[in-house]
């Protein structure tokens, strides 16, 4: 078993700013005009807050500080690919570290474990809103009812089976879902800062080279912005919707 430790330090220090940022500005805020920054973070919570409202139709206090956290660490986590992809692996290499993972989204373990959190999440709200009997008793006797002792016990192997891919499937979904995208899109970005390079050592066209480099980057990272923003909010929905249905009774 391997520990990236890059991926864990960058994770813990953009949670860490997350918190200072949202802390300080709860604790400086004012009842009169904002200012730009206050009205910036009440428009977020606002915005995370109303989504939380239309989509969780159970009671929970959890829910909107849990999403807002959610949206809010992803999206700095998947922000730091946009971050030009030699400045920190260089800058460590130069203190003596050979490698350094900059994207703690583009390592598929901070993406599966933030889904295996969500996961056991999951499992807690059902438990809670539902009681643990009846949490049971629908993993055997849903989707498919039946009338009579017999067809229940001969469907509820099924409902399990199926409760269980059910359950199995969201946290992959969310794991390959964010790594995916983000490791394609730190992988493209390593391929654009190598286009000079590549173009020194065989052809010399460097000079062609470097403007279409230029170009391809400023396209990519505009495009990208609208990725690493769109996967935040993609995860922090699914996670909203995935708890709403497990408060609800079948």
């Amino acid at each position: 078993m391997v520990i990236n430790v890059d991926s864990i330090l960058f994770s813990l220090a953009l949670s860490a700013l997350f918190l200072v940022v949202f802390i300080t500005t709860a604790r400086r805020a004012t009842a009169g005009v904002p200012g730009k920054f206050q009205t910036a973070v009440e428009m977020l919570v606002g915005f995370v807050d109303g989504l939380v409202r239309e989509t969780f139709h159970g009671r929970s206090k959890l829910i909107a500080p849990l999403a807002l956290t959610i949206f809010c660490v992803v999206f700095l986590m998947n922000f730091m690919d946009m971050i030009p992809v030699d400045w920190l692996p260089a800058a460590a290499m130069a203190a003596g570290i050979p490698y350094l993972r900059v994207v703690p989204t583009a390592d598929i373990n901070i993406t599966l474990g933030l889904a295996v959190m969500v996961f056991l999440l999951i499992q807690v709200f059902g438990i809670r809103h539902k009681g643990i009997g009846t949490f049971v008793k629908e993993a055997f006797t849903a989707p498919f009812h039946a009338e009579g002792a017999v067809m229940k016990i001969l469907l509820a192997p099924f409902n399990l089976l199926l409760r269980v891919i059910e359950e199995l499937v969201r946290p992959l979904s969310l794991t390959l879902r964010l790594f995916g995208n983000l490791y394609a899109g730190e992988l493209i970005f390593i391929l654009i800062a190598l286009m000079t390079l590549n173009a020194s050592l065989t052809s010399g066209m460097t000079w062609l080279m470097a403007p279409m480099q230029f170009i391809s980057g400023f396209v990519w990272t505009a495009f990208h912005i609208l990725v690493i923003t769109l996967q935040a909010f993609i995860f922090m929905m699914l996670t909203i919707v995935y708890l709403s249905m497990a408060a609800e009774n079948h």
